[in-house]
């Protein structure tokens, strides 16, 4: 099975036509079983697009919001069809964005999708506020896949923990999984892993934040675990929220090498920051974990690079 994430910056990403077909060419070309996306962007004020234009669309039983002529995953999956890669598809949004779109998530699958669900991670409910975060997943005959966006360790209204703890609760009544009071992770849903999957606004760099957290959960990273990796720099410069941040960080410790299961020669390293992932519920065989659209593997497509990871133990592919 082989995964992507990607955080998009979609509409206001410079260049944005020549990028969408970028990406819709590294789709093509690598073939992802599932494809998790964030920052997925419509404008507010767009024409209206009827649900029979929408081919592969499935909704979410509790997103009440509209999908536009420019939605960005819309757009995405009409390209792909175009070229005759059939995929199924979800996108809610989540708040406005820019104070003109509406910013949201979105999930594509080459299975059937069986199942959406979406629910608010953030304390603050206000669409119009920027901080209001939600998450997308499916269901499909493989697991769940979530597509994921968190807030920042260090904020005071929407600390990245709490968001975590609601998070944690959440998934863990729908599927099934680990302790709800504890967030311990335990057997997968049914014998299949749940993955998270997106930007998850926190260094693996930096000790006791939102990575120790996740990875204390119960949670691995699938980075770890696999037998061939690149460095994993997802954000190749200081981007929005960050720039603060990084000048008032405590001792940074130095970027995790810890992987058990395979040797990491250090090849197609930079400076940069990993803060994009994808973590599964279970210890699961990786064979690889890579860093795409950072201009070496695929062109630049947005301010974030994304992480492909294909599973399987080398004869066989889960």
């Amino acid at each position: 099975m082989k995964l992507i994430t990607l955080n998009t910056h979609s509409l206001e990403e410079p260049d944005y036509e020549e990028k969408l077909h970028r990406f819709a060419d590294v789709v093509l070309a690598e073939k992802p079983d599932i494809v998790a996306l964030q920052e997925v962007n419509q404008s507010a004020a767009a024409e209206r697009v009827k649900p029979p234009e929408l081919s592969g669309y499935v909704r979410c039983r509790d997103f009440e919001g509209e999908v536009r002529r420019d939605n960005h995953a819309a757009r995405l999956s009409g390209l792909l069809r175009e070229k005759g890669a059939e995929y199924f598809w979800t996108w809610v949004g989540a708040k406005l964005g820019y104070g003109k779109y509406d910013e949201g998530l979105a999930v594509f699958s080459h299975y059937p999708i069986l199942e959406v669900d979406s629910f608010r991670i953030s304390g603050c409910a206000d669409y119009g506020n920027w901080k209001t975060r939600r998450i997308l997943g499916i269901k499909t005959e493989a697991g769940w896949f979530y597509t994921v966006h968190m807030g920042w360790w260090d904020d005071e209204e929407e600390p990245f923990a709490k968001q975590w703890d609601r998070l944690q609760k959440h998934i863990q009544a729908m599927t099934g999984e680990g302790d709800g009071e504890s967030g311990n992770k335990e057997a997968g849903n049914a014998g299949q892993p749940v993955w998270l999957m997106g930007d998850f606004n926190s260094l693996d760099s930096i000790y006791g934040q939102g990575y120790d957290l996740v990875r204390e959960s119960g949670w691995e990273d699938t980075f770890c675990l696999a037998r061939e990796r690149d460095c994993g720099v997802t954000v190749g410069k200081v981007i929005d929220g960050w720039r603060e941040r990084l000048s008032d960080t405590k001792v940074p410790k130095s970027p995790k090498t810890e992987k058990e299961d395979s040797s990491d020669d250090g090849s197609a390293c930079q400076e940069g920051m990993r803060m994009d992932y994808i973590w599964c519920s279970e210890r699961v065989p990786i064979l690889s974990s890579c860093v795409i659209c950072n201009g070496e593997n695929y062109p630049v497509v947005s301010d974030h690079y994304g992480v492909m990871v294909v599973t399987g133990n080398g004869s066989s592919v889960i």
